[in-house]
């Protein structure tokens, strides 16, 4: 790591980026070479802002700088942490989806660990009080319901807010390389979406920060005093695969892969294998055909109560049927599940969530009607395009 830092001085290496600074071109046109080191490695390059100040970092499992965690390599170096917060799944990330995260101390450090998931989603005044600094250092999957995407947003607005300087500690996308699904409509804004964006926005959390400042989206359209620690070497065309799983129930490149996906499942009845050993790998249902395979979801860590709970499922293996690498949504799954079970009702949960998930009321509908997937991307193109003019503001990388 020393070896590291002390080549990119010599180098004169300083990338450092804010809202108020824009990336320029030959930055972004610079050869890359080497491997991609994410920005929470870069310690030259935002630990002196950090010294003499009471610091909050919002991290969970993936905050990681090769084994150690972000909090212990600050700690080491006397930063002072004075809280810690948590997204979903918790600081240690054992927590189910969806499951009420409690806060309290982190057991290694003593450290106060405040949730952000439940109804406690934003920082209060009281959370940020004495706080001078805050670090946000969590890896991302690139997909819009992904949740710690809305932590983020939470996170910007009460920096703001509390006029709070916010360092984001940019990590790569494992699928920055396409842009794909519909764009989420006002009205079907929550925690699984706030943002005017497709289900795919191929951009790094760190370009997904600036883009979230620079458009207004915050409360009343205030501004962040963001800070963005770049990677080095990294293009969203480079396939990437994560040291550490980002959730309890993506633990592969193929899960997270097929994540954005086979998330619209979870609105639905069909199961997408929580609670086996091979989550957002698989699909099924206890109404598909058996024989060719099938599961029986089980209680475990991570899936408590997964969907067709002990029951068996005739299911779908997609770990050896496709690439690893997508280029676009596979919609043929949900046609395929909904032509196997045929009632929609059956089908598709009599809830909003889907349409939270979807970003709209169309995609069911469409689904009810009988389209097939071709059909369905081709209404989603118009509103990718304008969407790609205003993602193009906000890259850092080529």
């Amino acid at each position: 790591m020393q070896k590291y830092i002390k080549l990119w001085h010599i180098l004169g290496i300083v990338i450092v980026c804010s809202i108020s600074i824009s990336v320029s071109n030959s930055a972004k046109k610079n050869t890359i070479s080497g491997p991609v080191i994410p920005g929470a490695y870069r310690l030259d390059q935002y630990i002196d802002s950090l010294k003499g100040k009471n610091v909050a970092i919002v991290a969970n499992p993936t905050s990681m700088l090769q084994k150690t965690h972000l909090v212990d390599t600050l700690l080491s170096r006397g930063i002072s942490i004075n809280k810690i917060f948590a997204p979903e799944h918790g600081f240690r990330g054992d927590g189910d989806a969806g499951e009420h995260i409690h806060s309290g101390l982190d057991e290694k450090t003593g450290i106060s660990i405040v949730s952000l998931y439940g109804n406690h989603k934003k920082p209060t005044p009281e959370d940020l009080q004495g706080i001078q600094s805050v670090v946000f250092d969590i890896q991302d999957v690139g997909v819009r319901f992904y949740t710690y995407l809305s932590t983020l947003h939470y996170v910007m607005e009460a920096c703001a807010e509390q006029h709070i300087p916010l360092i984001v500690l940019d990590r790569p996308n494992p699928n920055g390389h396409y842009l794909d699904g519909p764009i989420l409509q006002p009205e079907f804004k929550s925690f699984v979406g706030l943002h005017p964006v497709p289900i795919v926005y191929g951009m790094t959390i760190g370009e997904y920060a600036r883009m979230i400042n620079g458009e207004g989206w915050l409360n009343s359209g205030v501004k962040c005093q963001l800070s963005v620690v770049p990677l080095l070497n990294y293009s969203h065309k480079l396939p990437y695969s994560l040291p550490v799983p980002p959730s309890p129930n993506l633990r592969s490149d193929l899960s997270i892969a097929l994540y954005p996906s086979l998330c619209l499942f979870e609105a639905t009845t069909v199961s997408v294998g929580r609670g086996t050993d091979s989550p957002f790998e698989i699909y099924g249902h206890p109404r598909f055909p058996k024989g060719d395979f099938e599961f029986t979801p089980k209680m475990q860590p991570g899936a408590k109560n997964p969907p067709q709970l002990n029951k068996v499922c005739g299911g779908v293996d997609l770990r050896k049927a496709i690439k690893v690498r997508n280029y676009e949504l596979n919609l043929s799954y949900l046609t395929h599940a909904r032509d196997l079970l045929a009632d929609s009702a059956v089908f598709i949960n009599q809830n909003s969530f889907f349409n939270r998930l979807a970003g709209n009321s169309q995609l069911k509908e469409q689904l009810y009607n009988g389209w097939g997937a071709k059909e369905i991307r081709a209404s989603w193109a118009k509103d990718l395009e304008a969407f790609k003019k205003i993602r193009a503001k906000y890259l850092i990388y080529p």
